[in-house]
């Protein structure tokens, strides 16, 4: 998240000066100056972006009846998935960039995958074959969950 935040500020940055220059000093930014209001649309524009990416968040919830998520703001409404309706569900390492083209909502070869950062996910395999990835900050935890609803189904 920093280095987007970085590839962010940097035009930011230019176009504040820019929006200084030309619209407080009275002076001209640049050999070929662009109206106020595309500098002003050149700051908040990007600042508008990355106050996106710092509010999106994953909230993820396991209990008897399936897993809930919500991927905020991307998701309006939590999504459910039932427990039928999964194969198979472990929680593993993944290479967020090879596998998913990196964080958010990705779309890749190994299926879908919202994640905000890190590398640790709880991987689901849905009976029709699709393949969704969660991505966690919390992996023993979810460890500990799942091993506890594999317990209590087979005992």
């Amino acid at each position: 998240m920093k280095w987007i935040s970085l590839i962010i500020l940097i035009p930011m940055v230019i176009m504040l000066w820019g929006i200084f220059e030309q619209m407080i000093i009275g002076k001209q930014f640049g050999d070929n100056p662009a109206p106020d209001w595309v500098l002003l649309l050149g700051f908040f524009m990007p600042l508008l972006v990355l106050i996106f990416f710092f509010k999106l968040t994953l909230h993820t919830r396991i209990d008897e009846s399936g897993i809930h998520y919500r991927f905020a703001p991307v998701h309006r409404k939590e999504r459910h998935i039932k427990w039928s309706d999964v194969k198979n569900i472990y929680v593993r390492k993944y290479k967020p960039i090879a596998e998913y083209g990196g964080w958010g909502f990705r779309m890749g070869r190994s299926g879908t995958a919202l994640n905000t950062s890190g590398n640790m996910g709880l991987q689901i395999e849905f009976t029709n074959g699709k393949r969704l990835l969660i991505g966690t900050h919390k992996p023993d935890e979810l460890k500990r969950i799942l091993a506890k609803r594999e317990s209590a189904q087979s005992g």
